[in-house]
């Protein structure tokens, strides 16, 4: 039925009458028009649990490449995206790899702790585009706030299936997609994931060059059913300062099965999050609030295949999202972060970000214990430095420091929803541009 829908929407869409120029007619051709790079990226990330779970550690180093060709010319272009992944594993952490946080490598199968050394995966699409329209069909990574596949641990994530971005109308972007399958970032296989199916749809709009809407809705097969709003407003106050106001909000409604399965409290979730920025010369300010309704948490991610919603790993455009996500079950949260640009004192390229997040009025009750075990909370400490070459032999080189530290009460404990622990994580990438 959806893939109906699908193929009536782009019918209408080609159709249409043009508002923007047309990016199929001013095609250079396949090869004119394509592109190809290697990012190489070495990645650690250790985190020290201080309670009930085991500490994890993995280090690794990644190289991906990345092809886009052009559009052939004509009514009709047609062209190809592919990528190879591959990744060798330097530190398995000396047991404590294989955790749900960090998955560089997935541990052999009826094994905890024993990790491939190295991995590989590739995958292509091929997709055709008639005027601002453009249908793809095979492995892609998709960035919508329904279905945002995670890149950031040692490889990237993958899904399968068909897709259509149309930007027909000036301001206005729509997507719609159906993927049936999910590549884990640490196994090898298209499919290594589980997913049964996911389809997706919606779009966002930009009223003004100051002000973006986004809505869009997604029905992860047997898992819930998920739709998003999100609202970007940017006031310019001088010429070295602004005022940004980011909303972003998620409602899901969770079949009964999966309730069951995944030992849930509940069938749905209300989860939303309100940022201001006030930017000033280097500086940044932010505050949030971010509040979490409903009978259970937000769901997102994890693998179907281990019992997760298959969603993608980055599935959460929400402010209070660090090591932790702070979206239990009742949970409320606030923040405030600062951030500042060196450039403005001699040293470009280099940035600093800090914030503490602290929630409260989590319900900590489970299937087992439902009423509970007390009013839960928790706080994280999150800071990073990430310095970008701007020049010379190593430009665009980045170097990138993250630490959080997060604790928690014991009632969230002893709920199982979350531990006290600190994360360190370093990351260096380099991108090499070969066409």
């Amino acid at each position: 039925m959806l893939k109906t829908r699908i193929s009536l929407i782009a019918l209408g869409l080609m159709a249409a009458t043009q508002a923007m120029a047309n990016d199929q007619a001013e095609s250079k051709g396949f090869q004119e028009d394509s592109k190809a790079s290697v990012l190489l990226r070495n990645a650690f990330i250790n985190r020290d649990k201080k309670h009930h779970n085991s500490d994890q550690s993995e280090w690794g180093q990644a190289f991906i490449g990345k092809f886009s060709s052009g559009f052939t010319q004509g009514t009709v272009g047609v062209g190809v995206d592919a990528f190879g992944l591959y990744a060798v594993r330097l530190d398995g952490g000396k047991g404590r790899n294989g955790g749900g946080g960090i998955d560089f490598f997935k541990p052999s199968e009826g094994a905890q702790t024993n990790s491939p050394h190295n991995l590989a995966r590739a995958g292509a699409a091929i997709k055709f585009r008639v005027s601002n329209t453009v249908l793809a069909y095979g492995d892609q990574m998709p960035t919508l706030p329904v279905l945002n596949y995670d890149d950031g641990r040692l490889l990237p994530e993958s899904f399968t299936g068909t897709s259509i971005t149309s930007k027909e109308i000036d301001g206005l972007e729509l997507n719609a997609g159906r993927y049936t399958q999910e590549a884990r970032k640490s196994a090898e296989g298209r499919d290594s994931g589980g997913l049964k199916s996911i389809n997706v749809f919606g779009g966002k709009y930009a009223f003004t060059q100051n002000f973006t809407a986004a809505l869009y809705t997604s029905d992860v097969e047997d898992v819930l059913k998920k739709h998003y709003l999100g609202l970007n407003y940017v006031h310019a106050i001088a010429d070295d300062q602004s005022l940004t106001l980011d909303f972003n909000g998620y409602k899901s409604s969770i079949d009964s099965d999966y309730v069951r399965d995944a030992k849930l409290t509940g069938d749905s979730n209300t989860i939303w999050s309100l940022a201001a920025t006030y930017a000033f010369g280097p500086h940044s300010i932010t505050l949030a609030h971010q509040r979490s309704n409903g009978n259970t948490g937000y769901q997102y991610s994890g693998y179907q295949r281990n019992g997760g919603v298959g969603d993608g790993g980055s599935t959460i455009f929400l402010a209070n999202s660090y090591w932790s996500d702070f979206n239990a079950e009742d949970e409320r949260s606030w923040q405030i972060g600062y951030g500042l640009d060196f450039s403005a004192f001699g040293v470009p390229g280099l940035t600093y970000n800090v914030a503490y997040v602290v929630g409260d009025n989590i319900n900590t009750r489970t299937v087992g214990t439902p009423g509970g075990f007390g009013e839960g909370k928790e706080r994280e400490i999150f800071n990073q430095f990430k310095y970008v070459v701007q020049e010379g032999p190593a430009k665009d080189l980045s170097v990138k420091l993250r630490g959080s530290f997060l604790r928690t009460s014991e009632s969230v404990r002893r709920s199982g929803y979350n531990d006290d622990g600190n994360e360190v994580r370093v990351f260096v990438e380099y991108p090499i541009s070969i066409l």
